[in-house]
């Protein structure tokens, strides 16, 4: 029938899921575990994903990426996370900058970057969050001067991940227009061993091979093809990464509460206190799991749309759509793994099967990119018309 609707994947995705999953599987939970106890990056798991092609599938052909859309990395993404890998700096490296620079940058600037993100030898970071602006970046006070030919760069970030991996930064600064004064955002490739450039890690409690930076840039002098794209479309290009980040936040999230899922089930399924009947059989557990199987699913329905409306070119939409795929998925992961510990009682944080360390993750899905309360704001304001609160 013309016109009608499909909520199936195409095959090619779904075919690129399956061999996700099966390359996952080989690493799988004890591996990400191990690594992150150690405080190391999933060195292996990154540099093989990236020579299969899986880290660049959103990046174009013509740079050596697969030449699909943010749906199929996303997917990468998200049964990555399923397996108990899920991999943080696909969210930056790829989606938001790969993105950006595929999108805005110059020919040049295409050239030196995009074949090493999507082979994964190039991991490049984003920097926009600042000690006193958090979610309102509309104080964000690193500026770029214009020094001759070149820039120079100065201001501080906090929060950024995967510095220690990274051989670049893209960072979000403002331009002062010497004429009128006013500031304009920009962004710019600045590589981490630049002079004046200095990376200290956030000790955080929560355990993970990705860590959390403080940024200082005290005049980093850049050369004149460090900013990327148009300056005057600044805003736009920045939007541009952030609704990939949000719809890859949101894979990240689902498949974390799949995995999740998927260690509750299996036990409940197993587990025998009650006679020779499993735990499972019990409504009091049976009806959470699949109260979380429902609220996955929409999530992930949610996911798939805001990707859609990203690849098909509505940037507005996809605005919407990827704020609610956030919203969504991460209350769902939060609600995955809350119940999942239910699930398990005491081993439930036995690290054995590592869901205890799943809490403190499951949380963050609702703290960043962006947190609940301003996707609420942005769905209040922007979907229904109400006034602005803040």
């Amino acid at each position: 029938m013309t016109g009608a609707m499909t909520f199936n994947e195409p095959a090619e995705r779904v075919e690129l899921r399956a061999v996700v999953a099966d390359f996952a599987a080989g690493y799988g939970s004890g591996y990400y575990r191990a690594r992150a106890g150690e405080g190391e990056y999933l060195t292996e798991l990154w540099r093989e994903a990236g020579e299969l092609g899986y880290l660049g599938v959103n990046i174009p052909e013509e740079y050596g990426g697969g030449g699909g859309g943010i749906g199929d990395l996303a997917a990468v993404l998200e049964e990555l996370s399923a397996a108990g890998c899920p991999t943080l700096m696909m969210v930056v490296s790829p989606a938001i900058c790969g993105t950006v620079l595929a999108r805005f940058g110059t020919p040049d600037q295409r050239r030196r970057w995009l074949p090493g993100l999507a082979t994964g030898r190039t991991i490049m970071a984003f920097a926009i969050t600042e000690p006193d602006a958090g979610s309102n970046s509309h104080r964000i006070t690193t500026t770029a001067r214009r020094d001759g030919d070149g820039w120079v760069l100065s201001g501080r970030k906090t929060f950024i991940s995967g510095v220690d991996v990274a051989d670049a930064v893209l960072v979000v600064a403002r331009i002062r227009d010497e004429g009128s004064g006013t500031l304009s955002a920009a962004l710019f490739a600045v590589p981490t061993g630049s002079p004046g450039f200095e990376a200290r890690r956030i000790e955080m409690d929560l355990v993970s091979p990705d860590h959390q930076f403080q940024l200082f840039m005290d005049d980093v002098r850049l050369p004149g093809d460090a900013l990327v794209g148009d300056p005057e479309a600044g805003l736009l290009q920045l939007f541009a990464g952030l609704n990939p980040e949000r719809i890859m936040a949101a894979s990240l999230a689902a498949g974390s509460a799949r995995h999740a899922l998927d260690k509750a089930v299996a036990y409940a399924k197993e587990r025998t206190v009650w006679g020779d009947r499993p735990i499972g059989a019990h409504q009091g557990l049976a009806h959470p799991l699949a109260q979380v199987k429902i609220e996955l699913e929409q999530a992930r329905l949610m996911t798939q749309h805001a990707a859609l409306r990203y690849d098909s070119g509505d940037d507005a939409g996809a605005g919407e759509a990827a704020n609610m795929a956030k919203y969504a998925a991460a209350e769902a992961c939060v609600r995955a793994v809350d119940q999942a510990v239910q699930t398990l009682g005491g081993n439930g944080l036995a690290s054995e099967y590592g869901l205890g360390a799943a809490i403190a993750a499951a949380r963050l899905a609702r703290i960043a990119p962006v947190s609940r309360e301003m996707v609420l704001n942005y769905v209040a304001q922007q979907s229904l018309g109400l006034p602005k609160s803040y």
